[in-house]
């Protein structure tokens, strides 16, 4: 009888079927069976809070419309600052301020006799308590649009909402810091330049003031003034006394008593223009130390002048910077407030529980697979 000719033995269960009946259960009806009754039967209901905001900068630019006030428009989201949101909301930093606001781990632990496994260990860490809330609290932030979607669970309707404000009202701090910091970082070069400048002009101020003490000159340039003045009054009457001397000089003898008094007065006119000319430093007598005081005061004029240009340069430049700094502003624009949810929808049962299925089936079939692989080897 050739092969083809055989008749095939009647099929029957080997122990080798057992044994993959039985693995079956263990790996898959157990697992899928525990699933489905501790989703069904133990783990309590979660309620979702949605919330929906993004980073705004408000441009309050001058402009000129019909009414000649103020216009303003908005840009676009900032991506920078919507990156630094995103991770702010997924950072133990939140999670620290929150819980110090509601008690997160009393909220999260509201079950945790009843829900073991779903529920937060009231004993946990900070650490412990950042990795739940990053289970619970689930962030979709889209980078094109700069948008972020929160959706915040707990086992509380209302506790679910008030850490879906929580969020929010955390996150609006977050991003005035960062307006702040944004202004503080344009203005402190110019305020730093301003600071100096001021500085500078206080003791160019100073100077003068210790000058005018230590001289007992209110304004030099005034008693300069005063001295030219004398100065011109004195050569003039020189001059008139020149003049009449040599008009009497013609018409007397020399021995003549009015000779002499001109002579005299002639004298004393050109002693004094010498000494105020020798005040000046004209002359080979001239007075060193009043000419040193008027170069120093001259130099601190000098200084006063270019502190106060540049004081008042830097004041402007300040202003600007002000001005520039103040010219956007960053806001949170919520486009879904926190919402209260109506029914649990968490946790996703029949999701788990088929996740479940699939993972151990899968695990399974591939044990089986390689078992009968091992076994048909020559």
């Amino acid at each position: 009888m050739t092969d083809s000719q055989r008749i095939a033995s009647p099929a029957y269960i080997r122990p080798r079927h057992r044994g993959l009946a039985l693995l079956f259960v263990l790996m898959v009806a157990l697992p899928v069976l525990a699933t489905a009754g501790y989703m069904f039967a133990v783990a309590k209901d979660q309620y979702a809070s949605t919330l929906g905001f993004t980073v705004r900068v408000e441009d309050q630019s001058v402009t000129t419309d019909l009414l000649g006030g103020l216009g303003r428009s908005l840009g676009a989201s900032t991506s920078t600052e919507s990156d630094v949101l995103d991770a702010f909301i997924r950072s133990q930093d939140i999670v620290s301020r929150i819980d110090a606001y509601l008690d997160l781990a009393a909220m999260y632990s509201r079950y945790r006799s009843n829900d073991p496994l779903l529920a937060y260990d009231p004993d946990g860490t900070i650490e412990d308590l950042t990795r739940y809330w990053q289970r619970m609290s689930m962030v979709g932030y889209d980078t094109n649009s700069g948008l972020i979607e929160i959706t915040a669970r707990a086992f509380d309707r209302h506790d679910a909402q008030s850490i879906a404000q929580a969020i929010y009202d955390h996150s609006t701090q977050m991003v005035n810091a960062l307006s702040e910091q944004a202004r503080a970082d344009a203005t402190r070069y110019a305020l730093a330049d301003l600071e100096r400048a001021e500085d500078r002009l206080r003791d160019i101020r100073e100077d003068m003031t210790e000058f005018r003490i230590r001289n007992q000159i209110v304004d030099p340039e005034a008693d300069v003034q005063g001295q030219m003045g004398l100065l011109t009054t004195l050569q003039a009457q020189l001059a008139e006394t020149l003049i009449e001397y040599d008009l009497l000089l013609g018409n007397v003898t020399s021995t003549d008593p009015r000779l002499d008094q001109l002579n005299r007065r002639i004298d004393v006119i050109g002693k004094r223009i010498d000494e105020e000319r020798a005040k000046f430093g004209i002359g080979d007598s001239s007075d060193a130390a009043y000419v040193a005081t008027i170069a120093e005061y001259e130099r601190l004029a000098a200084d006063r002048e270019f502190a106060e240009l540049a004081y008042t340069a830097a004041r402007q430049a300040y202003d600007i910077a002000v001005a520039e700094a103040q010219r956007q502003s960053l806001y949170l624009a919520a486009y879904i407030q926190p919402t209260l949810a109506e029914k649990s929808t968490y946790p996703k049962k029949w999701t788990t529980v088929g996740g479940v299925l699939f993972f151990c089936l899968m695990g399974w079939a591939v044990f089986t697979l390689v078992y009968y692989s091992l076994r048909d080897r020559p």
